[in-house]
């Protein structure tokens, strides 16, 4: 009997060894099992992350803006380009269009990609300070079934485009004016020449003049067209070597001097005696044109000075002044333009091509200089510009 109870009682006692046993290589699986999980759930997180990081650096990097809408029309993405082009500042995402741009022209945009499922080439302009034009390309994003999970907007800026086509309009006007006015004089006089001016001594010799005077205007205005067409393009190369101004401008004053006396304007050479880097018959052109200008809308009997000083660095700066009515403070950035005129009516009767000042802007920029004008009302205007400082020998 005690023999059977000790036999079963080892039984008993190597089962419960053998479960204590398997109950430890269990929870040792069931641990390590776990910590797989884990690490296989941490893998997948950082996946997860590295993709949303590419994915944002990816956006981030686009020159386009772009944007991405849910179902219920709520910003879920809007990259650093499109932040730059509506200046947000904070954080838009949940947000509506409307809420986050007030903006009811995109936002009836997005409701149209509904039935339409797309829009391309969509152009909007944007009111502020300054004028913005975009154009908008927008899909739908539908799901497997055709239901509708979202909207993606790309937009480009159109802005320096719209410009550049403005100022290719604006050029091709102003070109066809400044030909046309001396073209139609020379072919009026011509015509009146013909039917039998040309007959009188007098009326001849006068409408010849003339024509003589339209035809020199119309070469001086095809120089200058040549001559901006050839700076702005860079084919131009500029032959720098050291230049004296002082004799420079000199001459310059000299060959204007007829003009000025009709005039009664007193040219100064204020500029001392140095030494700059340049391109002398470049610089002659541009001391020309200023000085000219100068004469022309400056006013009868008075003077207009031609100074310099050292300026910033290695620089030189020099400036032309008169003492006219002066330029408004609108227009002084503007004086640079091709044919910008700040009294349309004045500078017709004067004459000239509307391109010197651009030409000498363009001149100087390719010495590595800049230039600008500066006025006062009835205290004249001044224009200036730097160049680079003759080294001494």
């Amino acid at each position: 009997m005690w023999s059977i109870l000790t036999v079963l009682a080892l039984v008993a006692l190597t089962a419960a060894v053998v479960h204590l046993c398997w109950r430890r290589k269990f929870l040792r699986a069931e641990e390590a099992a776990g910590n797989d999980i884990k690490t296989l759930k941490e893998a997948q997180e950082r996946a997860a992350f590295q993709i949303h990081t590419q994915q944002e650096v990816l956006f981030n990097s686009m020159i386009e803006g772009v944007l991405l809408l849910d179902a219920e029309g709520r910003i879920q993405l809007a990259n650093r380009a499109f932040a730059g082009l509506f200046d947000i500042t904070g954080d838009i995402r949940g947000k509506t269009i409307v809420e986050a741009l007030r903006l009811t022209e995109l936002a009836e945009l997005v409701e149209s990609v509904a039935g339409d499922k797309q829009v391309l080439g969509h152009e909007m302009r944007l009111a502020g300070l300054s004028e913005r034009w975009l154009q908008i390309n927008a899909a739908a994003i539908s799901g497997d079934h055709g239901e509708r999970r979202g909207t993606i907007l790309v937009f480009h800026d159109l802005t320096r485009l719209k410009q550049l086509e403005r100022a290719r309009q604006e050029f091709v006007a102003n070109v066809s004016h400044e030909l046309r006015t001396p073209l139609s004089l020379i072919k009026g006089y011509v015509e009146t020449l013909l039917d039998g001016a040309k007959d009188n001594p007098e009326v001849g010799t006068k409408f010849l003049e003339t024509i003589q005077r339209n035809s020199e205007r119309l070469q001086f205005l095809i120089e200058d067209l040549l001559s901006i067409s050839e700076l702005e393009s860079g084919r131009i190369q500029m032959n720098l070597q050291k230049v004296a101004l002082r004799p420079l401008v000199d001459k310059v004053l000299g060959d204007l001097g007829a003009r000025a006396r009709t005039k009664k304007v007193v040219l100064t050479n204020n500029l001392p005696e140095v030494t700059v880097l340049g391109d002398a018959d470049r610089l002659q052109q541009v001391f020309g044109n200023l000085v000219d200008n100068a004469i022309k809308y400056g006013r009868s009997e008075g003077c207009v000075t031609v100074s310099g000083r050292a300026g910033d660095g290695d620089t030189f700066e020099v400036c032309v002044q008169d003492d006219g009515p002066g330029i408004p403070a609108e227009a002084l950035e503007r004086v640079f333009e091709r044919f910008y005129r700040v009294d349309k009516a004045r500078s017709r009767e004067q004459g000239g091509t509307g391109l010197g000042l651009s030409i000498v802007k363009h001149i100087v920029q390719s010495h590595g200089g800049r230039v600008w004008a500066k006025s006062e009302p009835n205290r004249g205007a001044a224009f200036c510009f730097t160049l680079p400082a003759g080294k001494p020998n």
